[in-house]
Formats: C-alpha cells, sequence, structure tokens
C-alpha cells in the first residue's frame, strides 16, 4: 500500500451511490440461504465467485435479482446493512446514502415493513456505534412499469420521514427517465428529492431527461453525459453532483479498461464528481478500493482525491449541521 492509498482509506469521506442488495458478500449470501431454506445454484463461496464473471448489466442484474432471493426476514436485511456499515466505517466513510429496491422484494412476498424496519434499525445502530450518519433512497425498478412504481410510492407513504430521497435503477437501456414522470412528479410533491441512474449504458439524453422531467437533484453515473458538451456544460453551471462509480464502470464494460475512465475528464470540465462503490461484493470493491483503482489509472493527485471527497459531502442529502460538521472532521484531518 502506497502512502497515497492509505490516505485515500484514512480520508473521510461520503458515499452517495451504494446499493444495500449489492453489498451481499457470498459468505453472506450462502449463509442467509441455509437460515432460510433458499435453494441457490451454487454449493460454495468460490461457485458464487464464478458467477460474478460478467460483462454487461443485464448479466449482473440477472445474479443480483438470484442473490436478493435470500434476503427474506427483517433480522437478514439488519445484517445485510450492518456489514456494509462495518465495512465503510473501516474507510473512514462518515455519511451513507444507501438505495434499496422495494419491488426487488415485495414481488417475493416480504412486506415493506420487513425491508424497511431492518435496513432503518442497523442505519439507527451505526450512527449511535460508528459514528456513521445515513439516509435511505427508495429505488424504482425501471423495468418495470411506473404503476408498479406508483404502488412502491404509496406502500412507503407510512414510511415517508425515513426516506431521505427516491431515485431509479436497473436495466437502463430501453427504459428512459421519461417513462418515470409522473410517479417523480409525485415524489417531489411529498418532499423527497429525487436521483437516478442515467448515462450509464444509456445515451447523453437519458441525462437530460434525468434533469428537464424527473427534476434529479444528483445523476448517477451519468459518464455519456461527456459525449455531449452542451449538457457537460449545463451540468457544471448546475454544479449537478455526479455518483460516479469506476469499479463498476469497469466490471460491466462501460470502460475498456480503468485508464480509459472519464473520472479524470470530469474534474477538468468543472463537474461535481464523487466517487462510490455502486454494488461492491459484485464489482471488487468498497469506496476506498475504488479510489485506489481510479487513483492508480488516472495518476490523481492528492488535491483532486480531496476534491472528490469534498464534493461527497456537498452533494449529500444531510441537513446543513450534520454536513458542515462533516466538513469540519475533513478539514481537520487534512491539518493533521
Amino acid at each position: 500500500m502506497t502512502d497515497l492509498d492509505a490516505f485515500v482509506t484514512r480520508l473521510p469521506k461520503a458515499e452517495l451511490h451504494i446499493h444495500i442488495e449489492g453489498s451481499l458478500e457470498p459468505e453472506m449470501m450462502l449463509a442467509l440461504a441455509e437460515r432460510n431454506g433458499v435453494d441457490l445454484p451454487y454449493r460454495s463461496v468460490d461457485a458464487v465467485r464464478a458467477a460474478y464473471r460478467f460483462t454487461r448489466l443485464q448479466d449482473f442484474l440477472d445474479l443480483y435479482y438470484r442473490g436478493m432471493s435470500v434476503l427474506v426476514r427483517e433480522q437478514d436485511f439488519y445484517d445485510l446493512a450492518t456489514a456494509y456499515l462495518n465495512r465503510a466505517a473501516a474507510q473512514n466513510v462518515r455519511h451513507c446514502e444507501i438505495f434499496f429496491d422495494p419491488q426487488g422484494h415485495t414481488s417475493r412476498g416480504v412486506a415493506f415493513a420487513t425491508v424497511m424496519e431492518g435496513l432503518w434499525r442497523a442505519l439507527r445502530d451505526g450512527e449511535r456505534k460508528l459514528g456513521i450518519t445515513g439516509g435511505l433512497i427508495m429505488c424504482f425498478l425501471r423495468h418495470l412499469d411506473e404503476a408498479s412504481a406508483e404502488r412502491t410510492l404509496d406502500e412507503a407513504l407510512p414510511w415517508r420521514e425515513r426516506l431521505i430521497g427516491v431515485g431509479l435503477d436497473s436495466s437502463e437501456t430501453g427504459h428512459p427517465p421519461s417513462k418515470f414522470q409522473r410517479v417523480f412528479a409525485r415524489a417531489r410533491q411529498l418532499g423527497l428529492p429525487t436521483v437516478a441512474h442515467a448515462g450509464e449504458e444509456g445515451p447523453a439524453d437519458y441525462v437530460r431527461e434525468a434533469l428537464d422531467l424527473l427534476g434529479v437533484s444528483r445523476v448517477d453515473h451519468g459518464n455519456r453525459a461527456l459525449d455531449d458538451p452542451a449538457l457537460t456544460a449545463r451540468l457544471a453551471a448546475m454544479k449537478m453532483p455526479l455518483t460516479v462509480c469506476p469499479l463498476s464502470n469497469l466490471r460491466l464494460c462501460v470502460v475498456p479498461e480503468m485508464r480509459a475512465h472519464p473520472l479524470r475528464r470530469m474534474l477538468q470540465a468543472g463537474l461535481k464528481a464523487t466517487v462510490n462503490s455502486d454494488d461492491p461484493a459484485y464489482f471488487g470493491g468498497y469506496v476506498a478500493e475504488n479510489f485506489v483503482a481510479v487513483q492508480h489509472a488516472l495518476d490523481l493527485t492528492r488535491e483532486e482525491i480531496v476534491i472528490l471527497a469534498r464534493n461527497s459531502f456537498e452533494a449529500a442529502f444531510c441537513d446543513e449541521a450534520v454536513k458542515r460538521r462533516h466538513l469540519a472532521t475533513l478539514d481537520a484531518f487534512l491539518k493533521e
């Protein structure tokens, strides 16, 4: 480990793009399958890891939804989120905003309350025991129709105060943001900030739709925005945060190699980029590993790494007092 690698790990940071179901490590997947009597086609950790060799988003999603089937009880969701929070704390993540996919659970007969109570309890215990602040962003699955998203929003209403936003994820190609314009408008009327995956596999136009039709406060991924100079300039002028996921982009062949990753070009264009892990159990690393991988490949400077960390706190949906506290922690670290 180089001095800069150690600096990255110790650097206070926030994570804004983490799918909690995507933090399901093979060991936990098999343990929960045994706990809940779920039959999986894998008999060992090595067999699960072998299945993680995918080359496109849809191949990954097929595996992702199969793995999700082991999450049945409230305790399963608690254990999953707690494991992520412990790993994040070890990398000095001080704030996290966790995506979850209720439709992937309620469609299997798991009650919305089961999901919410397990994740919420883990977040509260994480803040008490680890000092990590955080919140939950409920995502709609874009390969399903808007009516399903509307029903999911209805189900979430009793827990409105536990949500810090709503998002849009799953298969991007062929499912433009415009498909969900009405349910996002309703979420905003409820006072929920909105985010959306756009410009990962989909074109720059999907990023534009996320801005204009969904009214997003952050763009998740956003790589393809760089294909459109006018859109890039607009994002920079808006100071629109992008939650970038380097190892995910590499594993899903969004970039052919890490040296081709657009993160530095984003920074040079004045974009408010952040670094995140996406689905760390599947893509080979948590947030620090993402920082290290992209730093090595692009030869990012210490100053650029600090900008990325500062952006992560500034782009967070926490209240201003919490945000100031985290930024003060970052500033104090930099003076050590």
